[in-house]
């Protein structure tokens, strides 16, 4: 039962950040890298530096869900092994 209920939390997980990753994916496709000089241009320097927040703010969600992937990951890997051992 543990076994089961660990591996729906890892896919739950691991969903979320495939979610996460593709989401900022489609906004690093909106980032431009060049340098806004003129004034007709400043709407779209306003564009970018919200573009940029976006991606900044994302960061500690990817890094938890992602961390949190792996160390369910390895620990479903380890109780598989423990039971295979344990049954011998």
């Amino acid at each position: 039962m543990p076994f089961t209920t660990l591996l729906i939390l890892w896919g739950v997980i691991t969903a979320a950040l495939v979610v996460l990753l593709i989401y900022r994916s489609t906004l690093s496709m909106h980032q431009e890298d060049q340098l806004f000089l003129g004034e007709s241009e400043s709407h779209m320097e306003k564009e970018q530096a919200l573009v940029l927040s976006r991606l900044e703010r994302l960061q500690w969600p990817l890094r938890l869900l992602g961390g949190a992937s792996g160390v369910l990951i390895l620990l479903i890997f380890g109780l598989w092994v423990w039971e295979g051992f344990a049954r011998t």
